[in-house]
């Protein structure tokens, strides 16, 4: 069984920066694509940065250029810098560990951004 645990989450005002981290156990994540999911109020849970296990990376369109996502395999974190903030970045920040047929989320953690 993987366990994701999320941290780094919390208020900032538009403009600011944050920077999530997201560890996994297991063995799986070397090989695992890891991914951040967020779910705003009243919205589906959406796609927002994905790393593959060779490193390549995948951006949702509104957060190109802001947000970096990266992985440390020794620590078996993954982290996700967020620059540039803005008020509709406000959400439910969720890490997934995927590998094959079998995902894992963690609890997520909130990012709320003020205008």
């Amino acid at each position: 069984q993987v366990q994701v645990m999320e941290s780094g989450g919390g208020l900032v005002q538009a403009g600011g920066s944050l920077k999530l981290s997201c560890a996994a156990s297991g063995s799986i994540f070397s090989i695992a694509t890891m991914g951040w999911y967020r779910q705003a109020p009243g919205k589906q849970r959406e796609m927002v940065a994905t790393i593959t296990s060779g490193g390549s990376t995948n951006y949702v369109d509104s957060v190109k250029g802001r947000f970096t996502i990266s992985r440390d395999n020794a620590k078996n974190t993954v982290y996700l810098q967020m620059n540039s903030l803005k008020p509709e970045d406000t959400a439910v920040y969720y890490c997934n560990c995927r590998w094959g047929v079998f995902g894992y989320w963690g609890q997520g953690t909130q990012v709320t951004v003020s205008s």
